[in-house]
């Protein structure tokens, strides 16, 4: 079986729009808050809790977060990141009903996981991974070989898509076939000339 593998966001959902509000939340600037909110990200990607998250965001902003506070930060986080993209999901549901076999392989929270899984259109991938829930990121190679062995895949049956160069490359090197997302022309064309 021929599996096709979507990263999620800036691929399936549009960039975050919560960092402002998140800023504010903090009581600061966008441009003070945004480093700290993407430097601290790798641990809370790879299965840190979103209290863990928070509180070392916090520290490095020298700004409290209890549990309530957290919790609140996480509810616009993840918010920021559901907003999909129109064409991209027609794309989807279109190689759903044509048959194709879809994954999703995902750097994001557990938290972030659980709330895709809710969602109606979630049901258009036969599999879901998400570092958070791994305990490793993309473009680490244990991230492919545990998807590979979710799909029952060898490496050459598999046609991955991130909008990161670094996770396409990290791909690359167990052996998928990947192609850095630039938009829905990026799938078309490679799905083209897989059917040739």
């Amino acid at each position: 079986m021929n599996w096709i593998v979507f990263d999620y966001g800036d691929v399936i959902s549009k960039h975050t729009d919560a960092k402002p509000a998140l800023a504010k939340a903090f009581g600061l600037e966008l441009a003070d808050f945004e480093p700290h909110y993407w430097a601290e990200r790798v641990r809370y990607d790879s299965g840190g809790s979103d209290l863990e998250y928070w509180q070392s965001v916090g520290r490095a902003l020298d700004v409290p977060v209890d549990q309530a506070f957290a919790d609140e930060l996480t509810r616009i986080d993840v918010d920021g990141w559901t907003h999909l993209e129109p064409a991209v999901m027609e794309l989807l549901e279109g190689l759903h009903e044509a048959g194709a076999a879809l994954a999703l392989l995902s750097n994001a929270s557990s938290t972030f996981g659980r709330w895709v899984r809710e969602q109606e259109w979630a049901d258009l991938f036969r599999v879901k991974l998400f570092s958070g829930d791994l305990g490793c990121l993309k473009p680490d190679a244990k991230i492919y070989r545990i998807l590979l062995g979710e799909l029952g895949a060898e490496p050459a049956d598999c046609l991955f898509f991130d909008d990161r160069q670094s996770n396409v490359d990290g791909a690359r090197a167990v052996g998928l076939k990947a192609e850095r997302w630039l938009g829905v022309e990026t799938a078309t064309t490679a799905l083209g000339s897989s059917d040739e």
